[in-house]
């Protein structure tokens, strides 16, 4: 699968990013995916190929290009309990440098971008997230009704911003928390939000998950949570953007 460095023009100067996409000469639905607080890293490319194969361009933007180009911090290959704290001391003050305003700033210039690639179909796309991402994921399908069809997100706050900006979301959601994340009370009380809202929706917590189980270089993977992830996202995707 093809994976094309890219930089995409923002207000606030060039975002350096990536795309996977399949190199048949034909246009694909556009899938913009936002990173964990974690960034750009060989599990993103992996994550973004796999979904690239199923016929899909995945756009992937460095969130944090404000700060510098990825890799922004040094992660080791595989990030442990024992390393997580400083990983995270390391990257908490970009995320939290990262406005609202700044997100949606960006999400602009990152749906503009994609609409314009030549390998793009036309029509609207879909968004995904993992982790902070997942946030990003929700504020831009809330701001962006009209181009973006569906939403996925994944062991993310996606209630950060309130549970009124729900009455926004159009697109088809997909949330799927982990169980560390979300007591099964609060998710009665997530869930009673959307469908107040009218989303067309699906939210879960994966059974025995822990936050950021869908990274494979990190110890809260987990294989079962990974799967249901794929069991979920792929058809949404092909319910809302149809490869052909």
């Amino acid at each position: 699968m093809p994976i094309k460095n890219l930089r995409i023009p923002t207000p606030d100067g060039q975002a350096d990013a990536f795309a996977a996409f399949p190199d048949d000469g034909t246009r694909h639905p556009g899938v913009l995916m936002y990173a964990d607080a974690l960034g750009i890293r060989p599990v993103l490319r992996e994550l973004a190929g796999e979904l690239a194969g199923h016929g899909y361009y995945v756009l992937v933007p460095n969130l944090f290009y404000r700060h510098g180009t990825a890799p922004l911090t040094e992660l080791p290959e595989y990030i442990g309990e024992e390393v997580r704290p400083k990983v995270l001391a390391e990257v908490m003050p970009l995320v939290n440098a990262h406005t609202a305003e700044r997100a949606l700033m960006d999400a602009d210039a990152y749906l503009s971008f994609l609409a314009a690639q030549p390998e793009v179909a036309p029509g609207p796309v879909a968004v995904t997230g993992y982790c902070f991402g997942g946030l990003l994921a929700t504020r831009t399908a809330v701001a962006h009704p009209d181009q973006v069809a569906a939403l996925a997100a994944f062991h993310a706050p996606v209630s950060a911003d309130g549970t009124d900006v729900f009455s926004k979301l159009t697109a088809q959601a997909h949330f799927g928390h982990a169980e560390t994340d979300l007591t099964p009370e609060a998710l009665a009380k997530l869930n009673e939000a959307l469908d107040t809202a009218g989303v067309n929706h699906t939210s879960e917590i994966y059974p025995g998950t822990a936050h950021g189980f869908t990274m494979s270089d990190t110890s809260a993977f987990s294989p079962s949570g990974m799967q249901r992830h794929w069991d979920r996202l792929l058809p949404l995707l092909a319910h809302t953007l149809p490869t052909h």
